[in-house]
């Protein structure tokens, strides 16, 4: 009997692990339809899949001066946008966790792993971004040698279309603020064999362990399965999960740990 092993997306190597979607307009490996609330898409983008080298320097230009003083940055734009981030910036060396911190004596010397940022495709970049922090985003389980499931979740604060989304129920609890799954998908010819199961039970306890106390997911039932990552209510039921929110169109399942 051919066995089960739950992969987690670290590395180029376990990312290439990451199996094709259902529907092929779609691709998880270029989807960053929960990272970004307004621009984000599901679409499979090839382009997304290439490594690019890293941008080392600008060549010199004719028109540079050696003697002028240092730019200042772009001047300020009276007619730029000035409305809500739509996602969490990817690198912020402002609130960099793992920038090193101003000396102090009295508080014990923390080393965290840092993200793969330059040589990666961008989407591994998106869920490697929690590294040292949080731990991985995303998981794949591999049945006989092949990939047969993908999963992505992590902290709410990783998701901002999840929290567009839960500002309009306010009757969501906002203590303990929940872990979200936002993907759980199996490929075409594994379907209706538990493999997508035995995936979001293992994400479950590995979020457990890591200090959170309830998870949430957010099915689409406005698309049909191939379309969709976020399975439909019954799936969750069966994991435990209850209905928080009984939407016709977009319910919330939410399990305490």
């Amino acid at each position: 009997m051919a066995e089960s092993r739950i992969v987690e997306v670290s590395t180029a190597d376990t990312f290439g692990l990451i199996p094709p979607c259902a529907d092929p307009r779609f691709d998880h490996r270029t989807c960053d339809y929960w990272e970004d609330a307004d621009g984000g898409s599901k679409s499979s983008r090839p382009s997304w899949l290439e490594v690019k080298a890293p941008v080392v320097g600008r060549a010199p230009q004719l028109n540079d001066n050696p003697f002028a003083p240092p730019p200042r940055g772009e001047p300020e734009n009276p007619f730029a946008s000035r409305g809500r981030m739509s996602v969490t910036p990817l690198f912020d060396d402002v609130d960099d966790p793992f920038a090193t911190p101003d000396d102090n004596p009295f508080a014990p010397r923390v080393v965290r792993e840092r993200p793969l940022r330059d040589g990666v495709q961008r989407k591994l970049a998106l869920l490697d971004r929690g590294r040292g922090v949080f731990g991985s985003y995303a998981k794949v389980l591999v049945h006989g040698g092949e990939s047969v499931a993908y999963c992505q979740f992590g902290p709410l604060s990783a998701y901002p279309r999840a929290i567009r989304l839960r500002d309009l129920y306010p009757q969501l609890p906002n203590s303990p603020l929940p872990a979200v799954i936002t993907c759980i998908a199996s490929t075409a010819a594994a379907r209706r064999q538990g493999y997508a199961r035995e995936l979001v039970e293992d994400v479950c306890r590995d979020l457990a362990e890591r200090g959170f106390s309830a998870i949430e997911t957010y099915p689409d039932l406005t698309r049909t399965e191939n379309e969709t990552s976020g399975a439909r209510p019954e799936f969750w039921q069966k994991l435990g999960f209850e209905t928080a929110v009984d939407d016709e169109h977009f319910p919330v399942m939410r399990r305490e740990l």
